[in-house]
């Protein structure tokens, strides 16, 4: 087996999680290593994470016949299968304490997809609940970030289906593997997706949805975002898991208030009371990740674009007077063009998003030369 191979092949051992794979590999070197050392010394390196079986099921896929189905079956279906060795694998995720060692990804994930938002909530949303997170996300997706979620009912879908409408990117991260599909109606939905983003998944391809999957998914959606936004969460909604592994990454934490008297939002406001940042519009949150958006755009700013991106008449008003080589600030700008102050920087993110201005310190904004 190669590297790859047997990295697939350890994913399958049932038990075995990434922080054990991990471990394994800190120890013993390539994963090929984990299949040929003795059983003792993979006792010893697992200590109290070795599961019942685990250690004999390591030494019975030693040939692995299991990874090689997988990833010819991959091939069929066209995903792309990402390991921990691939430099394409998302550094964000690869930052966390627990990355996947394997990801599976029908679509395409792109450079861009650095500057994600992840979006979560309730899967009983209000209609207030599904309108805030169809319009933020498309927001969001117009000035550029791609929005993360978790196709699920409610707030997901919706979350999805605003980031689409901008037209943006957008990512699905499931609770199962990509050869099966749950809720099985937002099939049209996983195809749209598809097309202008991806679906991701840890789990092998056939593996069905599982109560515990969910839960464990929810480290992936923050694990590759910036920030998570919970649009309308109860005390006990899974989208506060997500809100805790985001604290745990690092991440930024944001959420929308609701009705006082609403329990659909009693976990969203705890949130608020708790230090998440109150969020009302897309520039609550590109104001608060602009030092992070400013790192990952220093690279794409300076790569001139492809082609020439098309432009909404707002993003081609605010392009047309900003100077070449000059600078002008933000507040000067939002005069010249007529546009409102709290407008103004979804449209330059989106603008600097797409290579064709930048930000130089002091000096605000310029178009490069």
């Amino acid at each position: 087996m190669n590297d790859r191979q047997a990295l697939v092949q350890l994913t399958l051992v049932p038990g075995l999680g990434p922080v054990s794979i991990r471990r394994l590999l800190d120890a013993l070197g390539p994963p090929e290593a984990v299949f040929k050392a003795p059983a003792a010394a993979l006792q010893e390196i697992l200590g109290q994470q070795a599961r019942p079986g685990m250690v004999e099921g390591i030494r019975k896929a030693a040939g692995g016949a299991q990874a090689a189905k997988e990833l010819e079956w991959a091939r069929e279906l066209d995903v792309q299968i990402l390991t921990w060795f691939d430099g394409d694998y998302p550094g964000l995720l690869r930052a966390i304490h627990d990355p996947p060692p394997v990801l599976y990804v029908k679509g395409e994930l792109l450079p861009e997809d650095a500057m994600s938002v992840a979006m979560v909530g309730t899967r009983r949303a209000t209609p207030y609940g599904l309108q805030a997170a169809r319009e933020l996300a498309r927001e969001l997706a117009k000035a550029g970030l791609t929005v993360v979620s978790g196709l699920a009912e409610g707030i997901d879908g919706a979350s999805h289906e605003g980031a689409l409408e901008a037209p943006g990117r957008t990512i699905a991260v499931l609770g199962h593997g990509l050869n099966t599909l749950y809720p099985a109606h937002h099939a049209r939905l996983a195809e749209r997706i598809t097309a202008s983003g991806a679906l991701v998944s840890e789990f092998p391809l056939e593996e069905g949805p599982q109560p515990g999957y969910f839960p464990r998914r929810n480290r992936i959606i923050s694990g590759l975002s910036l920030g998570v936004v919970v649009v309308e969460a109860p005390e006990s909604s899974g989208a506060l898991i997500t809100a805790s592994a985001a604290l745990e990454q690092g991440r930024e934490v944001f959420a929308v208030p609701g009705p006082i008297t609403s329990f659909q939002s009693a976990g969203s406001h705890r949130l608020i009371q708790e230090g998440a940042k109150l969020t009302r519009r897309a520039e609550d949150i590109l104001e608060e990740l602009a030092p992070q958006l400013t790192a990952q755009l220093n690279e794409i700013s300076n790569r001139p674009p492809a082609a020439a991106p098309r432009l909404s008449r707002q993003e081609e008003a605010v392009y047309q007077a900003v100077p070449v080589g000059g600078g002008i600030a933000a507040e000067e700008l939002a005069k010249a063009t007529a546009t409102p102050p709290e407008n103004l920087l979804p449209v330059l993110t989106g603008l600097e998003l797409k290579g064709l201005v930048r930000q130089i310190p002091g000096r605000g904004f310029s178009r490069p030369r």
